[in-house]
């Protein structure tokens, strides 16, 4: 493990520039860059201490704003844990950044996101790694079949909606992406029901994409957030073992457990 320094930033976007958090070990030298793709609560202190975590062990993580067209983060007033009737609330008054955040605009911000790594330099020459959470999983998806020749590897977790009957599904970006792709699902998850699951881990497989789908036993949908009532702290763990593996294989070959 190593110090790690964390900076707000602004990347440049076709729609304005995005507010951005910027983890990276504190002596400088170019790491593997990875993007994180937040849920709908966004960037806020819980995502920046995990960004840090991952910082901590060795890498350049960037995580945007992801509704930087509605202002700073957060877009909406966000309490310090977030239960059961907060969330419902919460994501009444999101709505309208949500539907605002289309397939295409997501697309294009991921572009700029990684043009912009691609030229720090805290961040190591060659591809990047894309990590995922709830509805940001799905973007991660998307954003690999955009970009292949950016993208190693994508991580999602308690991704939701990854493959519904829309024209622009995320799983329809299966065909087009190059990467390794880790998914850690939740138990049970309204979101994500197991014919979804099963027509995701169908299409990976139709594609030739390298793969591993795991549902988490017991897990709520958001259970790698803290400051939410889904927390569940073993799934949690289970989770930064599995995306650091995977950075580990992607970066490292040889050094993964």
């Amino acid at each position: 493990m190593t110090d790690v320094r964390g900076t707000e930033v602004r990347v440049p976007t076709e729609d304005g520039a995005a507010d951005a958090y910027l983890a990276r070990p504190a002596d400088g030298a170019p790491r593997p860059a990875v993007l994180v793709f937040t849920d709908a609560f966004g960037l806020r202190p819980a995502v920046r201490e995990a960004a840090d975590r991952v910082a901590r062990a060795g890498y350049t993580v960037l995580v945007p704003n992801l509704f930087h067209r509605r202002g700073p983060a957060p877009v909406v007033e966000l309490p310090a844990f977030i239960d059961a009737e907060a969330r419902g609330e919460l994501f009444a008054r999101l709505r309208p950044a949500l539907r605002e955040l289309t397939p295409r605009r997501a697309t294009a911000d991921a572009g700029a996101y990684l043009r912009w790594l691609a030229e720090r330099p805290e961040a190591a020459d060659g591809p990047v790694a894309l990590a995922g959470y709830c509805m940001g999983a799905g973007l991660a998806l998307r954003a690999a079949g955009a970009f292949p020749d950016r993208v190693a590897a994508v991580a999602g977790f308690h991704g939701g909606r990854l493959a519904t009957d829309d024209p622009d599904s995320p799983h329809l970006a299966a065909p087009r992406i190059t990467a390794e792709v880790y998914l850690g699902h939740a138990d049970e998850d309204p979101s994500l029901p197991p014919e979804q699951i099963e027509r995701l881990e169908r299409a990976l497989t139709d594609a030739g994409v390298r793969h591993r789908c795991e549902v988490y036993p017991g897990a709520a949908h958001g259970f790698t957030q803290p400051d939410t009532a889904s927390y569940d702290e073993k799934a949690d763990e289970r989770h930064q073992a599995a995306l650091l593996d995977l950075l580990e294989r992607t970066f490292r070959p040889g050094t993964s457990t």
